[in-house]
């Protein structure tokens, strides 16, 4: 994962202001449009997040609104007298308390994007980051020419990894694997969610690293283990510090604990030839690609992301 994502207004705990009128409904917070329509939600949502201070609220009301309706961000603006409904309602308000309390953005709707999906994701798991997508595109493009594969996912968090590769790739077998039963529930849900269009049937272990799989053996392993260290963690965002899960973002031994034990397990797993595929940090890529060659992999590369930072590491077993 990266250390960022949508900065969240403030911190777990504290309230929202008080000393402004908050969003009751009134005429003139409904202004032209019609109560119970898209426009009339957007407007409500807007006077919430303004009374939080949230930067530029109207901005976030509208995705806010179009996120819970599954919808274009810009829907609201297009069809702003579409109905909406009162559980609907009630949904966009509750989320929008979430977001003025300092959630982000994806926790207070409860869904991300991640490549061509969908998935739910709350405190349990990381949000999907779009470094983590092209750690994906990586993938595939190295199996592009091949089929009927097996991939691992290690340390799968909400499945988006996983799930990504079971819908985009021609793997006959896809596994996730994470130490928190707690993230793989959020995974399984995703999983059914999405089975309509998986091209592969996804399968969740509990354990940590390989210790799940033992004695299997798979054509792709891919991770995105925590990479931060202890030392570094007030250097991220409130937003990511103070609400996505510490043990899926930081690790001992300068941030590599967990990277370590998948470069070490890996030999074990990896077929003859077959792809190890981590994303790192970029301060730690070059330190990454030397535990690779150490443990006697080979064709060991870096790649960058489209920032130019040397983001990813890949290398081929024995």
């Amino acid at each position: 994962m990266r250390a960022s994502g949508n900065a969240g207004t403030r911190q777990r705990g504290n309230t929202a202001r008080t000393d402004r009128k908050p969003a009751d409904g009134s005429a003139a917070e409904i202004g032209h449009w019609q109560r119970g329509t898209a426009a009339w939600l957007v407007s409500q949502v807007e006077a919430l997040l303004t009374n939080a201070d949230v930067a530029e609220a109207r901005r976030e009301a509208r995705d806010l609104v179009a996120a819970l309706a599954d919808k274009p961000r810009f829907w609201p603006s297009l069809e702003p007298t579409a109905p909406v409904t009162p559980a609907f309602v009630h949904a966009g308000r509750a989320a929008a308390q979430r977001r003025a309390a300092g959630a982000p953005f994806a926790y207070a709707v409860g869904r991300a994007a991640f490549r061509y999906l969908t998935l739910k994701v709350d405190e349990r798991v990381l949000i999907p980051r779009q470094e983590t997508e092209l750690l994906v595109e990586i993938v595939l493009s190295t199996v592009r020419n091949r089929s009927s594969l097996s991939a691992l996912d290690v340390g799968t968090g909400s499945g988006a990894i996983a799930l990504a590769l079971a819908t985009e790739g021609r793997f006959a077998d896809v596994t996730g694997t994470d130490v928190s039963l707690d993230a793989l529930a959020v995974a399984a849900e995703n999983a059914a969610m999405l089975s309509d269009v998986l091209r592969t049937p996804v399968t969740f272990h509990h354990g940590a690293e390989f210790g799940a799989v033992t004695g299997r053996t798979f054509d792709v392993i891919v991770a995105n283990p925590p990479y931060i260290a202890f030392e570094e963690l007030t250097e991220l965002p409130a937003s990511v510090r103070d609400w996505e899960p510490a043990t899926a973002l930081v690790c001992a031994d300068h941030g590599l604990e967990v990277t370590r034990r998948v470069i070490r397990g890996a030999p074990r797993h990896l077929r003859h030839g077959g792809l190890l595929a981590l994303e790192v940090d970029e301060r730690r890529a070059q330190a990454v690609a030397s535990l690779a060659r150490a443990e006697r992999l080979h064709d060991v590369l870096i790649h960058r992301d489209l920032a130019g930072r040397e983001r990813f590491v890949t290398a081929r077993g024995i």
